[in-house]
């Protein structure tokens, strides 16, 4: 229980320090209602003319890469540590985990390295594709299926290293 919650502590600080260089700079600053387009208005020749251009900000940032390396690399963590199962089992060790419990559909009850590898590579890609195709949509819960891989990522290797270790 309390290598769960200090792994939840872990994501939590990990999408805040993420997340701080969005915040304002100054305490006068407003948001600005629609974060996907800034207009600008600039002086033409012409003295009373005003052209406005219509900027696009990027849908891949610094924030969203960030959460997606963190989210890849404990999604690979947890594989890595399921193949601990694996290793007990080939050395006939009793009294830890020697069979994969809690993910047995994905990985099978005695993982290899390429299935285990391959599993991390399908939930690592969906939970990014997700989070771009609702980043580009302009949801604001587009982080919500990094965080999610992340949280349940963690949990297992968290598991898989006080059980099997």
């Amino acid at each position: 229980m309390k290598s769960t919650l200090s792994s939840l502590l872990l994501i939590f600080v990990l999408v805040a320090i993420s997340s701080a260089k969005e915040l304002p700079s100054a305490p006068s600053s407003v948001a600005r209602p629609n974060d996907s387009a800034i207009e600008v208005a600039a002086r033409v020749s012409a003295p009373n003319s005003v052209q406005i251009k219509t900027v696009e900000s990027k849908t891949i940032d610094k924030k969203f890469i960030s959460l997606a390396v963190i989210s890849t690399g404990s999604t690979f963590a947890d594989s890595y540590t399921t193949l601990f199962a694996r290793q007990n089992w080939l050395a006939g060790k009793k009294g830890v985990c020697n069979v994969e419990v809690q993910s047995a559909y994905l990985y099978g009850t005695h993982p290899t390295a390429g299935r285990a590898y391959a599993v991390a590579s399908v939930k690592s890609v969906g939970s990014v594709l997700a989070a771009y195709y609702l980043r580009k949509r302009h949801s604001k819960l587009w982080s919500l299926p990094l965080v999610a891989n992340s949280i349940l990522s963690l949990q297992g290797t968290t598991q898989n290293m006080i059980a099997c270790n």
